[in-house]
């Protein structure tokens, strides 16, 4: 079984950090699909618009999840000290997008679950590599060893609510790829006509 160090814990944080902001960009680009394309490699990726419990601003958190039986789960792998966790803790009303939409929906702290293995085991399944970055291999763990090793995550079960549409949501800077291909098309025509 794998003990993850203090030291390695703040790697992995401070690398998911830096992950998830390229992976926030390519929802906002519309890509959101194709980051869902090949999950067994790069997971099931969703993002949750939270508010910040002390600023009272929107927030984006990339997070792997699992579909169970048409419920969302999603596990706060660092536990209680994660701040989107505590932020949702503070205000359970958050959006959510998926690759086949975006709602408004609300989050329940489930770890109590009489099924809480099972679902932490499909959540880490899920997550693709991102299990595997941690040291974690919930295909061939044992229920005592996953039980171990997952006992300070958080389990959170998503209820969809009502679908969103407008501005602000995933696909908001879509624009870019015209915008992108106009500009370089005409950079390519620029040079093809100099030569």
């Amino acid at each position: 079984m794998t003990t993850i160090t203090p030291q390695t814990e703040q790697m992995l944080r401070q690398g998911f950090k830096q992950f998830n902001r390229f992976m926030l960009l390519i929802w906002r680009l519309g890509l959101g699909g194709w980051l869902n394309g090949w999950p067994e490699v790069s997971g099931q990726i969703m993002v949750l618009v939270h508010t910040g419990r002390k600023t009272g601003l929107r927030r984006y958190t990339p997070v792997n999840y699992a579909l169970v039986e048409g419920d969302l789960f999603c596990t706060a792998g660092f536990g209680h000290i994660s701040d989107w966790y505590r932020n949702i803790r503070a205000n359970p009303e958050i959006e959510v997008w998926l690759p086949d939409g975006w709602w408004s929906a609300t989050a329940t702290e489930v770890s109590d679950h009489p099924e809480r293995l099972a679902l932490m085991r499909a959540v880490l399944i899920g997550s693709g590599f991102a299990a595997y970055a941690a040291g974690l291999n919930p295909r061939k763990m044992s229920d005592a060893e996953l039980n171990e090793v997952t006992k300070t995550y958080r389990l959170l079960q998503i209820q969809r609510n009502l679908p969103r549409t407008g501005p602000g949501g995933p696909g908001d800077l879509a624009w870019v790829w015209p915008l992108t291909t106009f500009v370089l098309g005409g950079l390519f025509l620029a040079r093809r006509m100099r030569n």
